[in-house]
């Protein structure tokens, strides 16, 4: 199987990029055209540069990619040039993986929903934490009955500003915003596959306090009404300071009649202490979520299995991200479109 992987800019491209070229049956080829634009960065190289440092090949351009004839291709590329480049993919026929959020309006997630379903190409949406065993148990729990009816959830999305290695997801011209864009979808799209029910009404406020001076906002939090009665509260906030050793988890707390259920997607680790560095250190050994998405868009979800969420799925959630937005600026409540 042929895949295309259309650029470096998402930082999880590191991680696709690693995982295809080792995987059996699977033909890689990179490019990343769009960070010549990009002051370079020693540090966090992209373009070819980057596919050197990873040992897979690499095309100069998004069409020289398609010409090559792909299977499949998965979008990486910054927030705002989604569209463009899955429309692209459509154009020629191939099943595309775009990362999250989908988009950054309703306009371009619906164009690019169309376009695929025009030519009848598959549209999925990278949500990773969809394939967290400690998720997989929640979703059984509820789906089982065990909770009862689901009266409120608490989620949180914490993370830091990376604008050290990748400065567009704080620029709001190619990012869309800031940690609201940013940190709500992980859970609203959990939540979506998890209730069953469609959000209605968000309010949220937002903030710079945490990196005075950003053109984005660096802290949110935002509350979800549900047409099924359901409350849920965000907090999207990059609030990590740089120096924890973890960049970021996903935590929800499902609250329901019969039961409360917790559960963390990032906690399969061991954390000690690094000597040498003098800093405390988190190493993973868990499931790597990264490998479960991406086999399952690339194969099929197994029998009973959770499948990787579909353009449709993507537009609910981002739908919940522009009310948001449309209420931090309001200072009250939203309709979701």
């Amino acid at each position: 199987m042929k895949v295309g992987l259309l650029s470096f800019a998402h930082t999880h491209a590191l991680s696709y990029a690693a995982l295809l070229r080792d995987m059996d049956g699977i033909e890689l080829l990179t490019t990343d055209p769009d960070s010549l634009a990009e002051e370079p960065r020693p540090e966090w190289p992209r373009g070819r540069e980057l596919a050197h440092d990873l040992g897979v090949p690499y095309a100069d351009s998004y069409e020289e990619v398609f010409a090559w004839g792909p299977d499949a291709v998965i979008v990486a590329a910054e927030n705002t040039r989604h569209r463009r480049l899955v429309e692209l993919a459509a154009s020629h026929g191939v099943d595309v993986l775009c990362e999250k959020p989908l988009a950054t309006t309703a306009e371009d997630a619906e164009a690019m929903i169309k376009a695929c379903r025009a030519v009848g190409t598959r549209l999925a949406i990278a949500h990773p934490v969809r394939f967290s065993p400690a998720y997989e148990a929640a979703r059984a729990a509820v789906k089982g009955g065990h909770l009862g009816t689901i009266l409120a959830v608490r989620g949180a999305n914490y993370g830091r500003l990376s604008d050290a290695e990748r400065p567009w997801f704080a620029d709001p011209a190619l990012a869309g915003g800031g940690a609201l864009m940013d940190h709500t979808v992980h859970i609203a799209d959990l939540l979506d596959d998890l209730l069953g029910a469609r959000a209605t009404e968000v309010y949220a406020q937002s903030n710079t306090l945490l990196y005075p001076g950003h053109a984005t906002e660096t802290a949110g939090l935002v509350t979800i009404a549900y047409d099924n009665g359901t409350h849920v509260t965000i907090d999207c906030s990059w609030s990590q300071p740089a120096h924890h050793p973890q960049w970021g988890d996903v935590e929800i707390q499902l609250v329901g009649e019969k039961a409360t259920v917790e559960f963390a997607a990032f906690s399969q680790n061991v954390s000690g202490y690094d000597e040498a560095n003098r800093t405390a250190t988190v190493h993973p050994w868990g499931t790597d979520l990264d490998e479960r998405l991406l086999t399952t868009f690339l194969y099929g979800a197994e029998d009973g299995g959770i499948d990787v969420p579909d353009g449709e799925s993507g537009l609910r959630t981002l739908q919940i991200v522009l009310a948001g937005y449309a209420s931090a600026q309001e200072g009250q409540p939203a309709p979701v479109a």
